[in-house]
Formats: structure tokens, sequence, C-alpha cells
């Protein structure tokens, strides 16, 4: 949540500062600000409820050029998404600047120690109050900034990425953080800081991530990097896998768009070197040293948020059936305040699309905490969740800009996939023929996938008929059970339509009530075992007159009769039908949401990466 962006160094800094605020638009959006250090050594401050365009249109630019500066796009926690609300947050006698991702849960005590040494707020925010304990702290400490940020962190509780600024000490930023992302790209005699490698890559691949705990004093030719509890720390640069014109929208209309037309590149990724397509044998090289716990495991646990706790869903039904080991999907939400049973013989998969997650984080300790083995699904490389857990394998899906998940979730479907089959092959569970079709139509599956995206224009016509529907119902049954709950998940999110994902037995356990001519209901009816059933749940749908929508087979000569509206995909074995079915729900969604003329990479009170709880 939230984006920080932060430069010190010889350029200009307010271009820098904006240009990553535009690329870190997708954390939050409510509202944005900078403070600039200008030539004058007077703190410039410019912050605006609304986008970054707000600012880089408003702000009168000749009074903010200076080498050293700090900016922050807001997605409100703390107090209504206001212009008073908004970052950067001074202190009450304005020789401190701060920019804060994350919540201090303490800052009602905080607040009432400093409203008693006379500190006046004027702010609804938690990091008013933060940044004048700084002031307070400073003025304590014989204003000795270091000191007074370190100790100020020490006070508080709760979550933070910070970046601060001092009018008296002004070639310095000072950053910090516990539990949000935060880290610095390195380039020549300069420093920017951000909570995402996305307002950084333009300058530089040469990254270090701060760890919880640890803050870091930024100068124009030099880093100190410690704990805050003042122990020297040193760390190794490392680099950006990806190039900028992975987080350029190239030619399309939104990010959500480029991001569904590129996977069936995209997945390729995910099983690049990892398989063998005519055996089907799979080699996943990040879990080597775990391998012989996850083949000995008595149970498996994934624990995940919103869209990849769908993707867990499906891996469940993949690891039981193929690998036939138990297998227990959590909301990590719920996971780790419900005091669960958790083994030294259980795996517990924690999926994470960002890789720092606040829950999802929380429930990997929790695992850890009980001697749990953890293994990581994660796509952002040096993430929290990738460095703590005891191993994982990378998702490999590239920078997803679009709010709303779509390769990740393929990706992750993938990453699941090859991880059953490395399981079922070692223990013996599935036969080497079912493996080498499995290995075959993995082969296929990118071709397969863009024959999908060719139909968009079908899929767009269909949206249109749909734009003002009020609610949907989403069935399916099996595997694609959760393909039918992300299906209704992507079109809440980005069209605000309420829809609903069911197994599509379930229907008659209290959804049908609802069902009227006035009702879309997309089934999901491919081929697999459960067809007929579903077949049977349509005409309970077709003789109540709701409309329905079909995901069916190219194969399926029967289906039209039963439809009226057939949204065709190539069959594939059933294990990865999940990732073919999951392309016409995505391009649904996408074009009912444009059609109403709703901001799809940015959709109201969402957020990216939920790295507060």
């Amino acid at each position: 949540m939230c984006g920080i962006v932060g430069y010190i160094g010889k350029r200009n800094s307010l271009p820098i500062l904006v240009d990553g605020l535009k690329r870190l638009e997708y954390r939050g959006y409510d509202s944005a600000g900078v403070a600039v250090i200008n030539s004058a050594t007077e703190v410039k401050l410019f912050k605006k409820a609304g986008k970054v365009k707000e600012i880089e249109t408003q702000i009168p630019v000749n009074e903010f050029e200076g080498n050293v500066g700090i900016g922050h796009t807001r997605w409100a926690t703390h107090g209504e998404p206001n212009d008073n609300n908004a970052h950067p947050h001074t202190c009450m006698n304005e020789k401190f600047y701060l920019v804060h991702n994350g919540i201090i849960e303490n800052y009602k005590t905080i607040k009432k120690k400093l409203a008693s040494e006379g500190y006046v707020f004027h702010t609804d925010t938690d990091t008013e109050i933060l940044v004048n304990l700084i002031a307070f702290n400073y003025k304590k400490h014989k204003n000795n900034f270091e000191v007074a940020v370190r100790l100020s962190l020490c006070e508080v509780d709760g979550t933070y990425g910070i970046a601060c600024l001092c009018i008296e000490d002004p070639g310095k930023i000072i950053v910090a953080r516990k539990g949000s992302p935060l880290m610095f790209g390195v380039g020549q005699d300069e420093i920017i800081v951000s909570s995402d490698a996305s307002a950084i890559i333009a300058h530089t691949k040469n990254v270090i991530y701060l760890e919880d705990g640890e803050y870091a004093v930024l100068r124009r030719n030099g880093i100190k990097l410690k704990t805050i509890d003042d122990e020297d720390i040193h760390r190794e640069v490392q680099e950006i896998e990806y190039d900028l014109d992975m987080i350029e929208k190239s030619g399309y209309d939104h990010f959500m768009l480029k991001e569904i037309c590129e996977q069936p590149d995209i997945v390729q990724n995910t099983y690049r070197g990892r398989i063998k397509f005519e055996t089907g044998e799979v080699k996943l090289g990040g879990l080597t040293n775990i391998k012989e716990k996850i083949l000995n495991a008595k149970r498996f646990i994934i624990t995940a948020c919103g869209t990849a706790w769908h993707a867990g869903l499906v891996g469940e039904y993949m690891l039981e059936q193929y690998c036939r080991i138990p297998t227990e999907v959590e909301y990590a939400s719920e996971f780790r305040y419900r005091n669960p049973i958790i083994r030294q013989d259980d795996v517990v998969i924690l999926v994470s699309q960002s890789g720092e997650t606040a829950d999802t984080l929380a429930a990997m300790r929790e695992a850890k905490k009980h001697g749990a083995t953890t293994l990581g699904l994660v796509n952002v490389v040096g993430s929290t969740i990738a460095r703590e857990v005891d191993a994982g394998t990378y998702i490999h899906a590239g920078p997803e800009i679009g709010v709303a998940s779509t390769k990740a979730f393929t990706c992750q479907l993938m990453s699941l996939i090859l991880l059953t089959m490395m399981i079922a092959k070692e223990k013996g569970t599935i036969d080497d023929e079912e493996l080498k079709k499995i290995g075959a139509e993995i082969e296929l599956l990118p071709y397969k996938m863009k024959q999908l995206i060719d139909k968009k224009d079908y899929f767009k016509y269909i949206a249109e008929e749909f734009k003002d529907a009020k609610n949907f119902l989403y069935l399916g049954r099996g595997l694609n059970f959760p393909v039918a709950l992300e299906g209704a998940l992507k079109l809440k999110e980005i069209s605000y339509i309420h829809a609903e994902g069911y197994p599509a037995a379930e229907m008659k356990h209290g959804p049908i009530a609802l069902i009227d001519e006035n009702m879309p209901v997309v089934f999901i009816a491919t081929k697999d075992g459960t067809y007929d059933k579903v077949i049977s749940n349509i005409e309970e749908v077709r003789a109540r007159k709701g409309k329905i929508i079909t995901i069916a087979t190219e194969d399926d000569d029967n289906i039209a009769d039963y439809s009226d509206y057939v949204l065709r995909v190539p069959k594939t074995h059933e294990i990865l039908q999940p990732i073919v079915n999951s392309i016409p729900l995505q391009f649904l969604s996408y074009y009912i949401a444009t059609a109403r003329g709703c901001n799809v990479d940015q959709p109201r009170n969402l957020a990216k990466s939920v790295t507060v709880e």
C-alpha cells in the first residue's frame, strides 16, 4: 500500500520524484505529495488529494529546484483522503518532513504524550504523530537527526516504511522499514529510494533492500546501514532482473489489458528450464534443500490472500488428487489469529505476488515459530517472504502493474502445477504416461492461450451485452470452482458490479433464490468428470430464466443448446484447464469495466500490494 520515493544526488529531484510517483501510483492513488529541499535550503511542500497528475500540473516548478526530496502516493488508512491528510507530513516546528507507509498502532499513546509537551496536531493521520515524535527526540538528544529517528522508531508499535528529511541536516535522507517494503537504488553520486523497484529501474538496476528493523542514512556519495538497535550492517548490492519496457503500457490502453495479453509468453517464463516436456519430469532447484521434507510431509497448508488464495484452492485440488497429501487452504488473515494447529512435519506454502502481503508474511512467521517447513511461491525477487522462507520458487510473472491480478494468477497456477508434478513423480502417485501427457500439453499451452487472446473482440462483444447488469453469479465444479471465485472477484474489483462465485451444486442451497431474467450466470462447463452435473445445474438456471454464459471447450457441440452465450476455449489436460478457462473471465471483466467507464488499472479503494493489516 502507498508508494514512497526519494532522491538525493546531483540532479534536480522534482522530475525524478514525480516520475517515480507515476510509476508507483498503482500502490495508492487517494492523494500525493512531494517535499524538496531547494537551492535556498528551504523545504518546499506540495500535496493534494487525487492523482499524481494534480501535482504535475499545479506545482510551482521553479520553487522546487533542489537535489534532495521525498514523495508519496497514498492509500488511506488513518484519515480520509484529502489535501490535509496527504503526505509528506511535517512536524509542528516544520523542521522534519516524513513520508510513511504502514500503521503506527500506538499513535494515540504517543499523541497524548506529545500533547502534554505542547505539541499541536492538524491532521487525522498517525504519520503526523511520528514526525512530531522525531522532532521531540531531536530536541531531547542534542539535535542529532539520526539518533532522533532511531529512538523514535524504537518507541512505536506497528509497521512502517519511512523516508525523512531534516531542514537542519539537508544533506541526508533517513529511511527505515518494519513490515513495509523499502529499497534504494545506487547510482553514480545519487541514490533513489522507493517502496518498489518500478520507480528505480529508469535510473539504475543496482539496489539494496532494507530488512525489517533496519534504517539507512543516505548521502549523495555514501550509505550508512544499521539496525534500529544501532548495530552496523553490510549488505551486497543486488540487480533488478527486469527492464524498463516491462513496466510501460507498450501501446495498450491499460496495464490490465497488456498483462492479460502477455500471458502466453509469461507463463512460459514460469516453466522454462524446469520441465522436460517429453517425460513430464520437473526440477525446481529452489526447493532442493527442503525436498525431503516436502516428500515426507504429513500435510500441506496453503495460505494466501485474495487472488493468490484462489490459486491456492486450485493447488489443494491438484495436490490431493495427484500427490495424495492432505492439503488445507487458509486465508492468511484468519490463519494467524486463530491459534492454528501446526506441526513440524507440515509444509506451509505461502502464495503472494508481491512477497510483502502483511497477513501472509505474518502467517509465515507463525508457521516458522511452530517448526513447520515454509515454502514460498512469490513473484518479486528480493521480497520479504522470498528472503525469509526455508525455500521457494519464483513464479517469474514480471512486474504486474494492474491492481487486479491476471498474469500473476495464471503463473501461480503454473507454479503449483509444477510443484504437484514434481511431488507426484517422486512419490510414485502418478504414472509415467499421465505425466508425459501433462508435459506435452504444457508445451502446447502458450499456443492455446494465444488462441484465446486472438478472440478478445468476441469477448468484448459479450461484455457490451452485460455492462448494465447489477449482479452476476459464477459457477464451477472441481478445479473450476476456484476459477469461478476468481472470475467473480475480477468483476467486482474493476467494474463495481456485485458478483459471487459458488460451487455449481451449492447454487440450490441459497443463490438460486436470486435468479430471474435479469441475472447473468457464468458457468464453467469445460468437459471433465463433472460435466454432466454442471449441465444439470445449467438446466436449473434455464428453468428460472437466468441469462446463461458458458465457458465450454471447442469440441462441445451441444452446449449452445443450453446457453445464451458460449465462450469457447481450447481443450487441454484437466490440470491445465483452469489456466485456459481464466482468460475469457479476465477479458469479460476488463471489457465490462471499460464499457462502464471504470478505471481498470486503479479501481477505487484498492491498492496493489496490501502491506498493512
